[in-house]
C-alpha cells in the first residue's frame, strides 16, 4: 500500500503494532482520529502517556494499580483469607465481572511455559508462598487457563503449598479445555468459581 502522507503511514505503522490490529484497521483508526477535535486526540495521547509513566504494580497481589496497594487489596469488604491465583489482570477483570467472588487475588504475571522461555523464576510464585506463610490464608483458588501450561503451573503451586496447611481448590471445568479465563462468558465463569473443587480431587480423576 502506498501512502500519500508519511505522517499517516507512520501513525498506521505504530497503531498496527497493537494486538489484533492489522494495517487496514490501523488506517481506519488513524483516519477516524484525524476527523476528531484536537482535544480528543490530545486526551487520548495524554491518557496513554500518563498510564505508561504512572502505573504501578500492587505490592501485595502484583496487579496493575494507581497506588502501591490496589483497591481490592486495601478493601475491608474483601475476604483476605481467600486468594484467587490468576495469570494476569485480564483474568481479574473477567472474574470481577461475575460478581461471584469477594476474596482477593494474586497475579502470577504468566504461566510456566518452557517453550516460551517462561520459568518459575519469571513468575510471582515465591511471593505467593510468602503471602501464605505470613498471613492467615485459608484457601488458595487456582483460576488458571485449562491448558497444559496452566495445569503445569497449577501442579507446581499445589506441590509447594502442600505443607502450608491451606486449602487448595481449582475452578470447576465449566471452562472448556484449552480456554483462557478472560474469554469465558460471565455466567460460565461465575459458576466455575462457585462450584470450585479441591485441586487434588480434580486432577487425580483425570
Amino acid at each position: 500500500m502506498e501512502y500519500t502522507s508519511t505522517l499517516v503511514e507512520n501513525a498506521v505503522n505504530e497503531l498496527s503494532r497493537l494486538p489484533g490490529v492489522g494495517k487496514r484497521s490501523a488506517l481506519r483508526f488513524a483516519l477516524y482520529l484525524l476527523k476528531q477535535p484536537q482535544l480528543t486526540t490530545d486526551s487520548l495521547c495524554n491518557s496513554l502517556n500518563k498510564m505508561r509513566s504512572e502505573i504501578k504494580y500492587c505490592k501485595v497481589c502484583h496487579s496493575l494499580s494507581d497506588t502501591d496497594i490496589c483497591s481490592i487489596c486495601s478493601s475491608s469488604k474483601r475476604n483476605h483469607a481467600q486468594i484467587c491465583v490468576v495469570e494476569n489482570i485480564r483474568d481479574i477483570l473477567a472474574i470481577e465481572s461475575t460478581n461471584q467472588y469477594r476474596g482477593v487475588y494474586h497475579v502470577l504475571g504468566g504461566i510456566i511455559s518452557p517453550i516460551d522461555g517462561v520459568g518459575i523464576s519469571d513468575l510471582t510464585i515465591n511471593q505467593l508462598v510468602d503471602r501464605v506463610n505470613s498471613k492467615a490464608i485459608e484457601e488458595i483458588i487456582l483460576a488458571l487457563p485449562t491448558t497444559m501450561e496452566g495445569d503445569t503451573t497449577g501442579f507446581y503451586i499445589n506441590k509447594i503449598l502442600q505443607d502450608c496447611n491451606v486449602k487448595i481448590t481449582t475452578i470447576a471445568r465449566g471452562i472448556a479445555i484449552g480456554d483462557n479465563i478472560e474469554f469465558a462468558d460471565e455466567i460460565t465463569l461465575g459458576r466455575s468459581i462457585l462450584n470450585r473443587m479441591p485441586f487434588n480431587q480434580v486432577h487425580n480423576n483425570e
